[in-house]
C-alpha cells in the first residue's frame, strides 16, 4: 500500500504570501455554517412549508430526517473520500452538490421533490464537512496560528445552529419559505467562487476507496439514524423503529469484521487507541445529546407555554449565537496554555450547569429571570466544549487521515443527536403521560435531568482517557 501524500505544502501559505489564511477559514467556515445550520433554518419554516405543499406532521417529519439520515450515513465515506481523492476536490464537489440540492428545494413543487433535495443536501454535506476540517489543518500547522483558526471555525459551527434558527423565522416572517434556501443558495455559490483561489489543491492518493466497507458503514449509520428518528416520533417498539436498527447493527458489525482485514480500510480502527480522539468522540456525543435535546425542547417550552410567536422564540434563543462565538474564540486562545483536558472538561460541567437551569424553568416563567440566564450559560459552556472537541479530534492523527477523522467526529456528533433527541423525547413523553401544561413541562424536566446524567458519565469518561495528558 503506497503512503503518498499530497505533495502541496501547504504548511508555507501564510498570511504574508498573498495572504490566503483568513480568507481559507472564512471559506471553510462558511462551508461548515451551511453544514450545520441547515436543519435549524428550515426547522423554523416547516409550518409554512406543511401549509403550502400540503404535508402532514410525519411528512414535515422527514423534511428534517431526509437530511440527517444522509448527512450521518456519509460522512465516513466524505472523510476517506477526501484523504484518497483530494480535499479541495471533494470539498468542491460537496459544496456543488449542496448548492444545487438546494436550487432544487426552493422551486420544490411538492412535498416528494423538497425531501429528495433535503437528502441530497446531506450527501453534499457529508462530502464536504470532513473535508474542511483537514483542509484547514493542511493550511495551519499545530501551534497558536492553528488555535486561532480553529477558534473561528468551532465559533462558526458552535453558533451556526442557533443563528439558524432566527436567520430561518426571519426570512420566513418577511419573504417565505423558499427564501430560506435562497440564503443558503447564496453562501453557497460564494463558497465555490472562493475555492480555487484560497485552497490548496492538493491531489490523489494511489490507493484505492475501501468500497466494501464504505457500503456496510454508511448502510448501517443510514439505518441507525432512521431507526433513531422513528422512535422519537413514535416508539421504541415500532417495528419501523426496531427494523433498521437491528438491520444497522448488523451492517456496522459487519464494518468492523471487514475493516479489520481489509488492505486499505475506510476507518483505521487503531484510531480509537488515540485518547485525545477517544475522548473527542465522547465529548461530541454527549455534546450533541444535550444542546440538540435542549434546543428541540426550548421552543415548545417558549411557544406552547410562555405564548412566545416563533419570530420571538427564535430570538430569544439569539444570545446563544452570539455568546458561543466570543467564548470559542476565548477558549481557542487558551488552549495553547491550557491544553485540551480543560477546556472539554469545563465545557461540558457549563453545558451541564445550563441545562439545570433550562430544568428550573416554571410555568409562568419570565425571559430575563429564567430563560436567558439558561441560555447564557449553556453557550459558553458549548463554545469552550467545541473548540477542545475539535482539536481533540485530530491531535495524533498523522495528516493524511484527518479528513477520516474528521468525518468520524462529526458522525459521532450527529449520532448523539440523534440518540439524544429520540431518547429524551420519549423519555419527556412518557413521564408527561398527559397535554397539561405542567405534566409537559415535568417531562421537559425530567429529559433536562437525563441529559445532566449523561453529560456526568462523559466527564468522567474524558477525565480518565485524558487523565495524563498536559497541554495537548
Amino acid at each position: 500500500m503506497s503512503t503518498h501524500v499530497d505533495p502541496v505544502d501547504t504548511t508555507t501559505r501564510k498570511p504574508d504570501d498573498g495572504n490566503p489564511g483568513p480568507l481559507a477559514v472564512i471559506v471553510l467556515a462558511a462551508a461548515l455554517a451551511l453544514d450545520t445550520s441547515s436543519v435549524a433554518v428550515v426547522n423554523a419554516a416547516l409550518p409554512v412549508i406543511g401549509q403550502e405543499l400540503n404535508i402532514g406532521s410525519s411528512g414535515l417529519q422527514w423534511t428534517m430526517t431526509s437530511y440527517a439520515v444522509t448527512f450521518a450515513g456519509f460522512l465516513l465515506f466524505g472523510g476517506r473520500a477526501a484523504d484518497v481523492l483530494g480535499r479541495r476536490r471533494v470539498f468542491t464537489i460537496g459544496v456543488g452538490l449542496f448548492t444545487l440540492a438546494t436550487v432544487v428545494a426552493a422551486v420544490a413543487p411538492a412535498a416528494e421533490v423538497l425531501m429528495v433535495a433535503r437528502a441530497l443536501q446531506g450527501i453534499g454535506a457529508a462530502l464536504s464537512g470532513p473535508a474542511s476540517l483537514a483542509l484547514l489543518t493542511e493550511l495551519f500547522p499545530e501551534g497558536p496560528r492553528r488555535n486561532k483558526a480553529l477558534a473561528v471555525y468551532t465559533s462558526v459551527g458552535a453558533s451556526s445552529f442557533s443563528a439558524g434558527v432566527v436567520i430561518g423565522g426571519v426570512l420566513t416572517d418577511l419573504f417565505s419559505w423558499r427564501a430560506v434556501f435562497v440564503f443558503n443558495l447564496l453562501i453557497g455559490v460564494a463558497v465555490l467562487a472562493a475555492v480555487k483561489s484560497v485552497l490548496p489543491a492538493g491531489s490523489r492518493k494511489r490507493e484505492k476507496l475501501d468500497l466494501g466497507g464504505a457500503t456496510s458503514v454508511t448502510g448501517g449509520l443510514l439505518l441507525a439514524v432512521l431507526g433513531l428518528s422513528q422512535a422519537g416520533h413514535s416508539s421504541w417498539t415500532d417495528p419501523l423503529t426496531v427494523v433498521p436498527l437491528v438491520l444497522a447493527a448488523v451492517l456496522l458489525a459487519g464494518f468492523v469484521a471487514w475493516e479489520r482485514r481489509a488492505a486499505n480500510p475506510l476507518l483505521q480502527l487503531g484510531i480509537f487507541r488515540l485518547p485525545s480522539v477517544s475522548a473527542a468522540t465522547v465529548a461530541a456525543v454527549v455534546f450533541f445529546t444535550a444542546v440538540l435535546a435542549v434546543l428541540f425542547f426550548a421552543p415548545l417550552y417558549l411557544q406552547g407555554l410562555l405564548g412566545y410567536t416563533p419570530l420571538q422564540s427564535g430570538l430569544a434563543i439569539l444570545p446563544m449565537g452570539v455568546t458561543v462565538v466570543v467564548s470559542s474564540n476565548v477558549a481557542g486562545r487558551l488552549m495553547a496554555r491550557t491544553g485540551q483536558r480543560p477546556l472539554l472538561i469545563a465545557g461540558l460541567l457549563l453545558i451541564a450547569a445550563g441545562v439545570g437551569l433550562w430544568a428550573a424553568t416554571p410555568l409562568g416563567g419570565t425571559y430575563w429571570l429564567h430563560v436567558f440566564p439558561a441560555v447564557l450559560v449553556m453557550s459558553v459552556g458549548q463554545g469552550v466544549a467545541f473548540a477542545g472537541l475539535t482539536a481533540a479530534s485530530l491531535t495524533g492523527v498523522p495528516q493524511h487521515e484527518h479528513g477520516v477523522a474528521g468525518g468520524l467526529n462529526v458522525t459521532a456528533q450527529q449520532l448523539g443527536g440523534s440518540v439524544g433527541v429520540a431518547a429524551l423525547v420519549t423519555l419527556a413523553a412518557t413521564v408527561s403521560g398527559t397535554a397539561e401544561p405542567a405534566d409537559v413541562l415535568a417531562g421537559y424536566h425530567a429529559a433536562y435531568l437525563a441529559a445532566i446524567a449523561v453529560i456526568g458519565v462523559g466527564v468522567v469518561f474524558i477525565a480518565v482517557l485524558l487523565r495524563g495528558a498536559r497541554r495537548t
